[in-house]
């Protein structure tokens, strides 16, 4: 890890603790407390590999590590934009999650562990990516929270990309991918902070 990664991971630091303590108010709990998991899973990640380095991303836990931010932003973004799909939700986001564990504790020579990885992911990063976009659009919410449905996009290759690599089959290379993986973080966080602070 070079000192330039270490300033990236440092700076995602700053501004993920940033939006902990100062970036979400006015939501009700159950939003607050999903950004808040989202942002501090992302907080712990950067100071782990500031610490560690980028071997820490080799520990079988990063797989589901990984699928917390995009389950928990999503469930944040619907609890608080789209009340009637809230349980629905919130449903998908726990089984999803338990899935998830489940088919990374249990070693299976089948694609199942792929395929839950690929639905989970595919699903919240979606709804990361197009709500806010569709409701900036709609005129619901000031245009710049589209910002939050850009980051979406690339929190979502982000885990995609670390998944892949952690199931065996790398979508990029593990070099080109801790190359970009800083960079990659440190901009999602600050599409997500521009977004729901000028949003």
């Amino acid at each position: 890890m070079t000192s330039l990664d270490r300033t990236l991971l440092l700076l995602t630091g700053f501004l993920a603790a940033y939006q902990i303590a100062i970036g979400i108010d006015q939501m009700d709990s159950v939003s607050i407390t999903a950004y808040t998991i989202a942002f501090g899973v992302i907080l712990v990640a950067g100071l782990l590999l500031i610490i560690l380095g980028f071997e820490v991303l080799d520990a079988p836990i990063v797989v589901i590590i990984s699928t917390i931010i995009p389950l928990a932003l999503s469930l944040g973004l619907v609890w608080q934009h789209l009340a009637s799909y809230r349980t629905v939700y919130l449903i998908f986001t726990i089984v999803s999650f338990l899935a998830v564990i489940l088919t990374r504790s249990i070693v299976m020579q089948n694609k199942l562990p792929v395929i839950v990885i690929a639905i989970t992911h595919g699903i919240a990063g979606m709804t990361i990516f197009l709500l806010p976009i569709i409701l900036s659009a709609q005129g619901q919410v000031m245009p710049l929270f589209s910002l939050v449905g850009v980051g979406g996009a690339l929190i979502g290759l982000a885990g995609l990309l670390l998944s892949f690599l952690k199931t065996g089959k790398p979508i990029l290379s593990r070099d080109t991918i801790m190359r970009l993986f800083p960079m990659l973080l440190l901009l999602t966080t600050a599409l997500f902070v521009a977004g729901f602070k000028f949003g």
